[in-house]
């Protein structure tokens, strides 16, 4: 089997999870769903980031203890496989002793024995934000782009990595597109870093102002930096460097991102690969930011979107649909619940749950001998299929998530305005009855192709429509279970 290994980043865990991490998890389960349905060996993997400046100033904040507050949110981050009904095949944790510890030290030595770890002292500009040091070419009327706070100057004596050394590399990787960053804006904006010139980075901060962390193994006065340590994860889940799952699975197929840890992933992890000589991931996928109602989500302005209470109100697939369908895949989508719910009644509840209905009543009340044809006779339906299926791949292929659903729904809108023209509900003679007795069997297999379409977005949905044009296994009859409206109107 051909396997397929895909990522998100791992979440940190500073703050329970909001939307912004819901979307690129539900962006990763599509594809990790997808790829199962092509007979791929597919491993999915997910986590939580758990060491940091910034983890153990939040726990101390709120008088917790740094252990007991990442475990507990390390939770809340495990919980959402249920919530969003996610497909990860592993979870990662950071602070884990067993798994991960030995990996990241590991990685710390082989660098150093290479050269490319060195000691020196340095003051330079600190963002705790990021957890990273920056220039002052890369600030913003004197703030971090990202995080919009003005950084600390910071003297201190550190091991540095040399990301410098592989500048020239990683250049023609990127242009060459040995690894492919998409959306292709993203892969000009690392390029353009690099042109700008690559400095080393520090791979680590005096235990006296950081020990909360990975001890560096060959020094205990100092503590891993927090890149290395969070990078090192997706090598580490599969036991690397000798595991069978590290033989099998490695390199990445795809690590799903978001474009504010853009260049840790394209220029970090890449330099880090090549010092350890491993094999480089094949795609970096870059999506934007969540806003609510065109502002950024944040504590202070109150508009944190809590993926559990979303779910808890509209169900599981609803907000998997609003996510993928209404946030353009690559780019910045904004969130209201009014958008949210006039994308529910007007796509969910008069859309799929709509056709849903109006094929299964039909096929009940018209096809008493509950046989169907095998194939569908009408060639515009077919062709309709056809269009869909092959928009969808490439919408896929593209990572266009947005785009794959769009097409799906078109079809099920063509699908209700053929039931619409053909009238098949409509009573008469022999003649009329055989032809709406193939409408509808054209109707039921179209559904199923629908079906189909929608289980990497909609699994649970997918599921529900199945059940109710199941085919009987000996007889090959279809049998119409009477079940729940898939999505009652608002």
């Amino acid at each position: 089997m051909k396997k397929f290994y895909i990522t998100t980043s791992i979440a940190y865990t500073n703050a329970f999870p909001h939307i912004g991490f819901a979307l690129e998890s539900l962006q990763a389960d599509v594809l990790a769903r997808y790829h199962r349905l092509l007979n791929e060996d597919v491993f999915f993997l997910t986590g939580t980031d758990e060491h940091g400046l910034k983890i153990k100033k939040t726990a101390r904040e709120k008088g917790r203890d740094v252990k007991e507050f990442v475990d507990e949110i390390a939770q809340k981050f495990k919980e959402l496989k249920k919530v969003l009904n996610l497909s990860n095949d592993g979870f990662i944790r950071t602070s884990d002793r067993k798994v991960h510890w030995p990996v990241v030290q590991e990685v710390w030595l082989k660098l150093k024995k290479k050269g490319d770890i060195y000691k020196k002292k340095y003051q330079g500009l600190y963002c705790i934000g990021c957890e990273s040091f920056i220039t002052k070419k890369d600030l913003i009327n004197g703030k971090c782009p990202i995080h919009k706070t003005k950084p600390e100057m910071i003297k201190e004596e550190n091991y540095f990595f040399r990301l410098s050394k592989y500048s020239e590399k990683l250049f023609k990787i990127i242009d060459s597109e040995k690894i492919k960053i998409i959306p292709k804006k993203r892969k000009n904006e690392v390029l353009s870093f690099i042109k700008k010139g690559l400095e080393d980075i520090s791979f680590s901060r005096p235990k006296s102002h950081l020990d909360w962390g990975i001890p560096v193994p060959d020094d205990e006065s100092q503590t891993i930096y927090v890149w290395l340590d969070a990078l090192s994860n997706y090598i580490s889940a599969l036991g690397y460097p000798k595991s069978k799952d590290f033989k099998k699975y490695w390199p990445a197929d795809v690590h799903c991102i978001g474009k504010d840890i853009l260049k840790f992933h394209a220029l970090y992890w890449p330099a880090i690969l090549l010092s350890l000589e491993l094999k480089l991931p094949k795609r970096i996928f870059v999506h934007g930011f969540i806003t609510v109602g065109s502002q950024k989500m944040s504590k202070s302005l109150g508009n944190i979107i809590n993926p559990f209470e979303l779910v808890e109100k509209y169900g599981t697939d609803a907000v998997r649909y609003y996510l993928l369908r209404e946030i353009p895949s690559a780019e910045d989508g904004d969130f209201t619940y009014q958008k949210f719910e006039e994308r529910y009644n007007s796509d969910l509840a008069s859309g799929i749950g709509n056709l849903a209905a109006r094929i299964r009543t039909m096929a009940d009340k018209k096809i008493k001998e509950r046989k169907l044809k095998d194939k569908i006779s009408s060639q515009d339906l077919i062709a309709e299929i056809r269009k869909t299926e092959k928009r969808y791949k490439e919408a896929i292929k593209e990572f266009k998530f947005n785009e794959a659903l769009k097409a799906v729904w078109e079809l099920i809108a063509f699908s209700n305005k053929y039931i619409d023209q053909e009238r098949p509900w409509e009573d008469g003679d022999e003649k009329l009855k055989v032809k709406n007795h193939k409408v509808i069997s054209d109707l039921v297999l179209a559904l199923g192709k629908i079906s189909r379409l929608l289980n990497p977005f909609l699994p649970e949905t997918s599921e529900k429509i199945k059940s109710q044009i199941e085919r009987d296994k000996k007889t090959g009859e279809f049998r119409y279970p009477k079940i729940a409206s898939l999505f009652p109107r608002l």
